[in-house]
């Protein structure tokens, strides 16, 4: 078969089912083949959107995000997507057309060099240069980007290699020499972090993304209920337990809960997990490293001990390790350092300034979903709003972009997450200008009539850049977006319905209309342009 047909039969045995992508020239050959195949392709409006809808439906399917596009410019447009992925640990094969396998280094029309570009931010990339060799590619492809620290793996493939004929053979196992990432947890490094939680007396569990990504949410409930630890998270870590559990703090960070940061501050132990200590989440922590015991757990050795110190590392997938810790652990007398905690909280407030006040708004929202909905976030104001204030259920997501901070992430990630969910509720928060950063995929949107709330809070502004040029400098610059279209009518040309909320009282009338409409629907809330993140 062509080595085209070939791609996709690959595709077709890795199971895949969607793929997110934009045609061009030299990748012509893999669209024909997929034109003939049971293959769902969403035709984007922007490849970074493909990217960005790849991420959202691996972390919502918990399989391998795909997409496609073609050399030169759509590769380029991929790249930032493709970042984003590789800073939040997301599954994903990335396929890039390229130029005449003899042109390549020439300079002609539509050449980037897409593997070099990426080379620091892909988990492993490939220029192929036989076709014989496409099917163990695509084989090595979706396991290196599945196991171990999961990430993005791109395959560029030049136009001439697409066609060549191949005996084609689909390699059922994988051996990759030096690649052998470890899962289960060393039996003496176990038993040593067991016992530094029997001897500790203000223990504390800092959840990171890597329980989320390692599904281990269940082991880690389990855990903490026999133990009893409390348990903060970063902002990738959220949804890693319920905020409803009497173990539960809240979010650490610069934008966490002052109680979170004061139970780190006031701990005597940390059992970091699947978190990679980055300093948006640790802050000021570095001053009382030298007093803590830290516990390191992740599945990626490079990141042990490369922001802190770290006592016991423990290198393993977090579900297996928390099973193992489990079973070995007991019951430590928490109640008193809880109840400490506990009196670190403060109640919450919202401000009256005539406008929608976004925490409300975010908590009214999210008493209204459903058990198994979908928060997806853009990058500023919006995104802390949306952490701080939507509660953790059982079954709900919450994807943002953490590591990188992406702004425009947020709609087409949220068309990732209802391709693999259609089912379940999907709402994409955002602001006026991370808004105006992907509002292309309304099209997107609008040509599969997805039930996506957009979720939108207008203030006019950059809302974060302002808040931090305005505490840094006491002086704001190059943030007011003074011709803000007109949303509603701008989704009406889509003809997706929205309705303006001015105030907090018009909010409930508003999220009572979306969540009944069938199709995509935005509610704009105007927000007071002064309004803090905390």
């Amino acid at each position: 078969m062509r080595a085209a047909e070939a791609i996709v039969k690959c595709l077709i045995e890795e199971g895949v089912e969607t793929v997110f992508g934009y045609p061009g020239g030299y990748i012509l050959s893999v669209y024909e083949a997929l034109r003939k195949s049971r293959i769902h392709h969403i035709l984007v409006r922007q490849e970074q959107a493909a990217a960005h809808s790849a991420n959202g439906y691996a972390r919502v399917s918990g399989k391998v995000g795909v997409c496609i596009g073609t050399s030169g410019p759509g590769a380029t447009n991929l790249i930032t997507g493709i970042a984003t992925a590789y800073m939040d640990s997301i599954p994903m094969v990335i396929i890039t057309g390229q130029v005449r396998s003899s042109m390549i280094g020439r300079d002609v029309f539509q050449e980037a060099d897409i593997t070099g570009a990426t080379e620091s931010f892909t988990k492993h990339s490939y220029l192929v240069k036989n076709a014989q060799e496409l099917p163990r590619i695509l084989k090595e492809a979706f396991y290196i980007a599945s196991t171990g620290r999961p990430g993005p793996v791109l395959i560029d493939i030049p136009s001439d290699i697409q066609e060549e004929k191949i005996e084609f053979a689909y390699p059922r196992s994988v051996d990759i020499r030096g690649y052998k990432p470890t899962t289960k947890g060393h039996v003496g490094q176990i038993k040593r972090a067991v016992k530094a939680i029997s001897e500790s007396r203000r223990p504390l569990v800092v959840a990171g993304g890597g329980v989320i990504l390692a599904n281990a949410r269940q082991e880690l409930l389990t855990f903490v209920e026999k133990t009893g630890i409390p348990v903060v998270h970063t902002l990738m870590g959220k949804g890693a337990l319920p905020s409803k559990h009497a173990c539960y703090v809240g979010m650490i960070g610069t934008h966490g809960f002052p109680e979170a940061n004061r139970a780190m501050a006031g701990a005597d132990l940390l059992i970091v997990i699947g978190a990679r200590v980055a300093d948006r989440a640790w802050g000021a922590m570095d001053k009382l490293i030298g007093k803590l015991k830290i516990i390191h757990i992740d599945v990626d050795p490079a990141e042990i001990g490369k922001n802190v110190g770290t006592q016991i590392p423990l290198v393993g997938d977090a579900r297996q390790i928390l099973s193992q810790m489990t079973e070995k652990a007991d019951k430590t007398d928490t109640q008193e350092w809880r109840n400490e905690i506990e009196g670190f909280k403060k109640p919450n407030v919202y401000a009256e300034n005539g406008k929608v006040n976004p925490k409300l708004a975010i908590r009214q929202l999210s008493d209204k979903l459903s058990d198994d909905a979908i928060m997806v976030t853009d990058v500023g104001q919006n995104q802390l709003w949306a952490a701080r204030n939507f509660e953790d259920r059982s079954g709900r997501s919450f994807l943002t972009s953490g590591g990188l901070g992406t702004m425009g992430y947020g709609i087409p990630a949220a068309v990732g997450a209802k391709f693999a969910a259609p089912k379940r509720q999907v709402v994409a928060v955002m602001g006026d200008g991370g808004f105006q950063m992907s509002l292309f995929e309304l099209g997107t949107i609008a040509a599969h009539q997805l039930g996506i709330i957009l979720f939108l809070f207008n203030n006019s502004r950059l809302g974060m850049v302002r808040e931090l040029q305005d505490r840094f400098f006491g002086k704001t610059t190059c943030v007011n977006l003074d011709k803000n279209p007109d949303f509603i009518k701008l989704c009406e040309a889509y003809d997706i319905p929205g309705i303006r909320v001015s105030n907090n009282q018009e909010l409930d009338g508003a999220l009572n209309k979306a969540l009944k409409h069938k199709g995509p629907f935005l509610i704009e809330c105007m927000v007071d342009p002064e309004e803090s993140t905390l």
